[in-house]
């Protein structure tokens, strides 16, 4: 009897889903646990199909990590670093320059600036390089970058710099079309000795989502999403994607989500620790689906599910994220991005159409609140009419 009660209940969570009215925190449990694979994915495709149609979108991008240094240590990450003994702790002016120009020259139309969380406030080589420059601090130091790679350039840069206040919010937005903070998890737990947020000071749930509802209260079209496989429960799992919603039905910010699986790399404290399988991933995938609706831009890495990376696409999802042409990820260096031409085809293969979107999405560059006057000009060259990239 317990089994027809199970099976009515997931039903009717589905439809609820599919009619368009979002899953409640219990109904999403439920269908994580006890719903099939197989009518979760329908489930999913239909509700994403009712907004986003048979399009998938990426942005054609250079990556610039402006510092590895990171007062963070989390347990799986191979991006941040100490200060080495040769060389600058953060790129210069004239390498940003660089680098950017060589997207630029490549077709790239998105500079996405990664770097380490206030690695000032633990490192004197940090403070030392900024006093140098004229900076007492790294958001300081990457405000002025993005706005010289945009005047330089006419890229659109779109920052992931960790932890910001109101001001620093504020002054990224004079030169970013859009900013990006992974939420990860609202899990707490999380943070015990040895566990993937242990030692890390940036990663408490509550500033991560402070800095959200920031974003939401200055209109910034703001990326976040979850990381999974790194310990959570699928309860913690649902509450983190609970608390994006609700920050998004209060602001409306929220451009996309990334679901991101923890993949294991040598020399971390989680080496040996299991990752999500593909099936763990495209059931999250599908909830997230349900969760926010047909309108919400869905993201999944395909370089982070190797050639299976088509099956993503079953899962509800819309968008590839961003992809370069001449730039490694340098948060997951181990996983090269697939070519935008096979990208293409394969995305094709699958039903779907690929187009090239800007940093920020169409829906978000059409209202003007989103988008600071200086950066409009720019803006207007590389988009076409219907707010993806310009052919």
């Amino acid at each position: 009897m317990q089994g027809l009660v199970n099976t009515s209940q997931v039903m009717a969570a589905l439809e609820r889903g599919i009619e368009g009215a979002g899953v409640s925190r219990e109904q999403a449990l439920l269908l994580i646990e006890d719903a099939q694979l197989g009518s979760l994915l329908e489930a999913a495709a239909a509700i994403r199909g009712r907004s986003k149609g048979r399009t998938v979108s990426y942005s054609k991008k250079i990556f610039i990590p402006l510092t590895h240094l990171c007062r963070d240590y989390c347990g799986y990450c191979t991006f941040r670093a100490d200060p080495a003994v040769d060389g600058e702790p953060y790129m210069t002016s004239q390498e940003v320059l660089a680098v950017a120009e060589a997207g630029r020259r490549a077709g790239c139309k998105e500079a996405l600036f990664s770097l380490g969380d206030q690695p000032e406030t633990i490192f004197p080589e940090a403070r030392a390089f900024l006093r140098k420059q004229g900076f007492e601090r790294t958001l300081e130091y990457l405000a002025t970058m993005t706005q010289l790679v945009l005047d330089e350039t006419g890229l659109l840069p779109h920052s992931n710099p960790g932890i910001m206040d109101i001001g620093d919010l504020e002054w990224l937005k004079e030169s970013n079309v859009s900013l990006g903070l992974m939420l990860e998890s609202t899990s707490s737990r999380l943070r015990r000795p040895q566990g993937p947020h242990w030692k890390a000071p940036d990663k408490v749930p509550s500033l991560r989502l402070q800095t959200i509802e920031r974003a939401g209260l200055l209109s910034i079209a703001f990326t976040t999403g979850i990381l999974i496989g790194i310990g959570e429960t699928a309860e913690e799992r649902i509450d983190s994607l609970l608390a994006i919603r609700d920050l998004h039905e209060k602001y409306g910010h929220i451009q996309e989500v990334i679901i991101q699986p923890f993949r294991a790399k040598p020399g971390t404290r989680m080496a040996r620790e299991p990752e999500p399988s593909t099936e763990d991933l495209l059931r999250t995938l599908a909830i997230a689906r349900l969760i926010f609706g047909s309108d919400m831009n869905i993201q999944s890495p395909p370089n982070l599910l190797s050639d299976d990376y088509p099956r993503l696409l079953g899962a509800g999802i819309n968008d590839w994220g961003g992809i370069s042409p001449l730039t490694k990820d340098f948060i997951n260096p181990e996983a090269a991005w697939p070519q935008i031409s096979v990208l293409a085809d394969k995305t094709a293969a699958a039903g779907f159409v690929l187009r090239e979107r800007l940093a920020i999405y169409p829906e978000f560059s059409s209202r003007p609140r989103f988008v600071r006057a200086p950066l409009q000009s720019v803006l207007q060259k590389l988009q076409g009419e219907d707010g993806y990239a310009r052919n």
